[in-house]
């Protein structure tokens, strides 16, 4: 994102930039990745953040630039939580207890970040919400295999073929979606864990090729008001779950 050149910073931040997500699922070469910690074979680099990664936190602090911490790695997680001094995000990731996938959070990774004052948004995708849903989703891959392959060889790239298939087969691709509740699950789970002030919602539309059934779009989001408000949430915890928690985190990081 930066090309590693702090400076890459200030100029972003003069366009408007106000987050910045450390890794993708590839690693920079200050910070390694949650994808590249847990696969042994891709990790070509001590984990965490190295000393110019910790510089890079310490100026987007002081610029008031969230730090985002979905990606990353466990150990650049907890090199960024004891470097940082401003409430942090994780835009787009789940509960590891439910749903125990690399992309999600541990326990104390969550503990971590309400002490931090951060906030965690949920991320809409299945198999982030259902440890079930891979399974399920392989077996509909195979029985689809010789088509997936026929597209693939034509240079359509994996998401988009998946994403084809999945309208292709509507009916049978919406059986293996988790429902919108288990959704709400892992909101619970980390409200129960770190209070309501601690989460929020990131959807990852624009990346994800399957969410929960009902959620298929923005303008779906009332089922989760609908759902929140069946659970019992209060309007007050309402409002800083569908975006009143990452105001206040965004707000936190702007104050001088």
């Amino acid at each position: 994102m930066i090309e590693n050149d702090i400076s890459k910073l200030d100029s972003l931040y003069k366009r408007g930039v106000r987050y910045m997500t450390l890794t993708w699922n590839n690693s920079t070469s200050w910070a390694t990745s949650a994808m590249e910690e847990t696969h042994d074979s891709l990790l070509h680099q001590p984990k965490g953040l190295n000393d110019f990664g910790k510089q890079v936190v310490k100026r987007m602090n002081a610029l008031g630039m969230m730090v985002d911490l979905s990606h990353v790695g466990e150990q650049t997680f907890w090199d960024a939580i004891n470097t940082t001094s401003k409430p942090v995000i994780v835009s787009h990731s789940c509960a590891y207890s439910l749903c125990p996938v690399f992309r999600n959070l541990k326990d104390d990774q969550i503990k971590a970040v309400g002490k931090n004052g951060g906030v965690i948004d949920l991320n809409f995708y299945s198999g982030f919400i259902d440890s079930n849903f891979e399974k399920r989703n392989t077996a509909f891959m195979n029985e689809h295999k010789a088509e997936f392959d026929s597209m693939r060889k034509t240079g359509q790239p994996e998401f988009f073929a998946q994403v084809y298939l999945y309208t292709k087969y509507k009916n049978e691709s919406e059986q293996f979606r988790p429902p919108l509740s288990m959704l709400l699950d892992h909101l619970d789970y980390i409200v129960k864990l770190i209070g309501v002030d601690h989460v929020g919602l990131g959807s990852d539309f624009d990346g994800i090729s399957s969410a929960p059934q009902q959620l298929n779009e923005v303008s779906d989001f009332p089922l989760i008001t609908q759902e929140l408000v069946r659970r019992g949430y209060s309007k007050k915890d309402i409002y800083k779950i569908l975006g009143g928690n990452f105001i206040r985190v965004y707000k936190a990081n702007a104050a001088e």
